[in-house]
């Protein structure tokens, strides 16, 4: 199972629905078949589950693979051996001699079969390497009934979190429909059927509580979230309503303590079909792309942008030569709709682009400077995740000067005037950046011309947000800030407009400019000249 917040979650798919028939031998009844579900509950507060999950189990499988790693031993100092044994005592790793020993492991899930001849869908998460140096050497499906399969994965689908096995059964397998996962409605009953913590087929009920649910787990989050019980090894497995159609993959939770706390999140049904119908076929999974990094516009950033909080995405960078730069959409556009469909929330913009059909030319809304625009781009697919994690400059390392010191670089003396101008509006000291400072600092693009920040209040806003010596300050609302008087001027010009915050773009180290939301300080009151008494 993969966990949010201060554990792993899973990726969600945008994609365009379509039907997807899942009977191919014909002569088989779905479990859920409508004529073979006449004894399930009514809808409302049923008194039994019992009947519902009677049809509904034996299609529930467990999965679990066998991986392994090839690890280095570590070599013993000559004789350290001999001196292990002679005490008595274990020799470290078997006294290796610094070669590589094989390690196994492995992972359990749940899944369920879509299809009598046995193709079983799960989450990719199951059944892929626990770690980038692991080797999944088997994968085994077993059924309600104990019987055993070794399965093989047809397709996967990492970034929707998605996998479809196949198995190979000697008879005509019990298998369920997919349901149209967007006529549930918050509220409505639901079961889980799945193998938490390994105990195999376990069922829990409960609540739809939300839909379209966001939870900064990846670019595509739209899931429903259920208060039915959700636990490790539940990943992969059916949400059923009460019709005993699957209208979802239970992902992932939310939990403080890796156990069920009444918030766990399953992938809709309407997200999950087009990819099993893609995979089956032994295709890849298109997504539409424009060439964006993004932004979420939270509070601080609307208030210094002077728009609607939570509506829209800012820009934070545009790739070169792609889709929305051919288009004319630049860093620091909010764009506020796709195709007539509003940016929200619940309908991110990576959702939405993801919906559109590689190829289709889509009007895209957006704002600068205050000022709506629409302009019509064309569609492109998307690249892997390694592909984008390149072109959008992605550093996985650390960040340099994270010790709030820059390398090499010398305090600055006494501020000037427009320095204490920066000071008492934003919480900062800065400085003209130049190209020794950025090399110093490790500036991935020395061209970048800014403001180098030399000291930081802890108690300003910008101390609260985490900027600290060594951030460079490329714009301010828009406007290049090459020098301390160019960012004063910006924000005598937020404060002549009634603004209390300012949008700043703002570089460190080695990784990709980011934008920042920063509240101004009040400009303190000058003091009155003293009245001498008569």
């Amino acid at each position: 199972m993969r966990y949010v917040y201060g554990v792993t979650a899973a990726l969600l798919l945008g994609g365009a629905a379509t039907t997807l028939t899942l009977n191919p031998l014909g002569a088989q009844t779905a479990q859920n078949d409508p004529g073979t579900m006449a004894s399930a509950p009514r809808p409302g507060a049923p008194p039994t589950f019992a009947d519902l999950v009677e049809r509904l189990q034996p299609a529930v499988v467990n999965i679990s693979t066998r991986q392994s790693i090839q690890v280095r031993q570590q070599q013993l100092p000559p004789g350290f051996e001999e001196f292990f044994r002679r005490f008595g005592a274990p020799v470290p790793n078997g006294g290796g001699d610094g070669g590589t020993v094989t390690q196994r492991g492995g992972s359990l899930g749940s899944g369920f079969i879509i299809s009598p001849d046995g193709y079983v869908v799960t989450n990719n998460h199951v059944v892929a390497p626990a770690r980038p140096d692991a080797v999944v050497e088997q994968i085994t499906v077993t059924l309600s009934d104990r019987t055993e399969y070794d399965a093989e994965v047809v397709g996967r689908d990492p970034t929707a979190d998605i996998a479809v096995l196949k198995i190979n059964p000697t008879r005509p397998l019990p298998f369920v429909r997919f349901g149209d996962s967007t006529r549930v409605r918050v509220g409505d009953w639901v079961l889980a059927i799945g193998n938490p913590f390994g105990l195999g087929g376990t069922v829990t009920a409960g609540i739809v509580s939300a839909l379209h649910r966001n939870i900064n787990a990846g670019p595509y989050d739209r899931y429903i979230q259920t208060d039915a019980s959700i636990n490790s090894g539940n990943s992969g497995g059916p949400m059923f309503d009460l019709n005993g159609n699957v209208i979802g993959i239970n992902t992932a939770l939310i939990s403080p303590t890796g156990g069920n706390v009444g918030i766990g999140f399953a992938i809709p049904a309407e997200q999950i079909q087009p990819v099993v119908e893609t995979l089956r076929r032994g295709q890849r999974v298109r997504r539409g792309y424009i060439g964006i990094a993004m932004q979420d516009v939270d509070e601080s950033i609307a208030a210094a942008l002077g728009i609607q909080r939570n509506r829209g995405t800012l820009i934070q960078s545009v790739t070169p030569g792609g889709p929305a730069a051919r288009a004319g959409i630049q860093q620091g556009d909010v764009i506020v709709s796709v195709a007539g469909q509003p940016v929200t929330q619940d309908q991110t913009l990576g959702y939405l682009i993801a919906q559109q059909q590689v190829g289709a030319r889509v009007p895209i809304e957006f704002i600068r400077q205050g000022q709506h625009r629409t302009v019509t781009i064309s569609i492109a697919e998307r690249p892997s995740d390694e592909e984008l994690a390149r072109l959008n400059g992605i550093d996985t390392g650390n960040d340099n000067g994270e010790d709030g010191n820059v390398p090499g670089k010398p305090r600055a003396p006494e501020p000037s005037s427009g320095q204490r101008a920066v000071r008492d509006g934003l919480g900062v000291t800065v400085e003209p950046l130049t190209a020794d400072i950025a090399r110093r600092i490790g500036l991935r693009d020395t061209t970048l011309r800014g403001v180098v920040v030399d000291d930081v209040d802890p108690n300003s806003d910008a101390g609260q947000k985490g900027l600290q010596t060594g951030d460079v300050i490329l714009s301010l609302n828009q406007t290049p800030t090459t020098t301390p008087e160019a960012v004063q001027s910006v924000i005598e010009a937020a404060r002549r407009a009634g603004r209390t915050s300012v949008l700043a773009l703002v570089a460190r180290g080695a990784n990709p400019p980011r934008y920042v939301g920063l509240e101004l300080a009040r400009p303190s009151a000058r003091p009155s000249t003293p009245q001498r008494r008569q």
